[in-house]
């Protein structure tokens, strides 16, 4: 009768019966002790990584979520008008935690379907709020917020940073918990640099437009992605994060500079026939933003991947004279309300007249710079008291009509 071999560890020697688990190879065994062992040691010789162990993440409470309509009527008080944007949002970021909610619901149903996400493009002239609402609605659900600049990235191997700084600085909001940065919301603003330089795809390299459009791909879509966790280009020997983007909401947003004419040459396509006469007549000359859709994004340099990734399409409305007087008082963080509290720290009560807003909406609504304007315009006048009257011994100071006319044309400005 053959003699039964015992298996043994070919590093410690120990038989099978004494350890746990044993591993066969081609020449011989090794049992989980060692090899537990050996990567301790790989790992302090700096040549094996360390496992990342995936954090676990806490189930969605819908019931403590805000609902849509609670989330316009919060933006309602930081943000004038804009309603549809705020319509737009509100229901996007609510659709976006009941995916959530689906994600770690323990009682899922295999056939359940999956709800896909809600990132959102918000189309708007500079100084509308397309930055602030982004902000006003992280701050509501503190979550993770970071706001980049589309315009500092260029394709991989160039000068400029990679897309995957974007989580860099979502990992540095969220204090470096991975978990919580994988719920975050990332606002890219200047969506519209990165605009292809032509309609048609270009054989050479197009490093800061269309190369960047493609590598924002797979963070829109979702997938797992390497990110360098103090930012910076990548390099080899440099420790990464693992960011999962499937739970990550982003808002685009971009002012598009001149799409309006893509608008009216695309709705004034067909000039021939009455029914087009009575459409001419339906269309708002002065506000032709709110008749955007993807085939504008497409015209103007977006492909066609990056519009299907970016499923919610509004726009911001260009600001009137009266939004423009409403930005400066009724907000809770308004101009007035600033500067009043600035003066107020000082034991200074300040007063704004009536006319003296007004000087100040003229002027914004004739540089055509939006709600942006209004905090130049407002710094150009009141730079001069903010010096003086914390030494005057004053308690009151009223800014008048005539005081902001002087004081706008004494910094350099030319008054009409």
């Amino acid at each position: 009768m053959a003699k039964t071999t015992k298996r043994h560890c070919a590093l410690c020697g120990r038989e099978e019966a004494e350890v746990g688990l044993m591993l066969q190879g081609l020449q011989g065994c090794v049992c989980g002790d060692c090899v537990e062992r050996s990567y301790e040691v790989l790992q302090e010789a700096g040549v094996a990584t360390p496992v990342r162990k995936k954090a676990a993440q806490p189930d969605i409470n819908l019931g403590q979520v805000p609902k849509p309509r609670e989330m316009k009527e919060y933006l309602d008080q930081y943000v004038i008008g804009q309603d549809t944007a705020k319509r737009y949002l509100s229901v996007s970021v609510y659709n976006h935690y009941k995916r959530l909610a689906q994600e770690t619901a323990s009682g899922r149903e295999v056939n359940d379907a999956d709800i896909e996400k809600s990132n959102i493009i918000m189309v708007g002239a500079t100084g509308t709020g397309k930055t602030l609402l982004a902000r006003t609605i992280a701050h509501l659900l503190d979550v993770p917020f970071s706001i980049v600049d589309a315009t500092v990235f260029t394709e991989a191997g160039y000068v400029g940073e990679d897309v995957e700084s974007i989580l860099s600085r979502l990992l540095q909001a969220a204090d470096y918990d991975v978990a919580r940065a994988q719920r975050g919301i990332v606002f890219i603003d200047e969506i519209d640099k990165i605009a292809r330089k032509s309609d048609n795809p270009s054989i050479t390299r197009d490093v800061s437009g269309e190369g960047v459009q493609q590598g924002l791909l797979k963070l829109l879509e979702g997938s797992v992605v390497n990110v360098p966790p103090k930012g910076g280009r990548k390099h080899p020997d440099q420790d990464y994060v693992q960011v999962d983007t499937r739970n990550i909401l982003f808002i685009c947003g971009g002012a598009f500079d001149g799409i309006e004419a893509r608008i009216a040459q695309r709705l004034n396509m067909h000039t021939i026939g009455y029914d087009n006469v009575r459409q001419a007549k339906r269309i708002d000359p002065k506000n032709l933003m709110r008749y955007i859709d993807p085939t504008d994004l497409k015209s103007f340099g977006l492909i066609p991947e990056i519009i299907g990734r970016l499923p919610v399409l509004t726009y911001l409305q260009p600001l009137d004279r009266e939004a423009l007087h409403r930005i400066l008082t009724e907000p809770r963080n308004s101009l007035v309300k600033q500067y009043e509290k600035l003066f107020a720290m000082d034991g200074v009560t300040l007063t704004f007249a009536p006319e003296a807003l007004d000087f100040v909406v003229d002027k914004a609504v004739e540089y055509k710079l939006g709600a942006r304007g209004l905090r130049s315009i407002m710094e150009s006048i009141m730079t001069d008291a903010m010096f003086e009257m914390p030494s005057s011994g004053k308690n009151t100071f009223e800014v008048t009509a005539d005081y902001a006319r002087r004081e706008y044309e004494r910094n350099g400005h030319e008054v009409a």
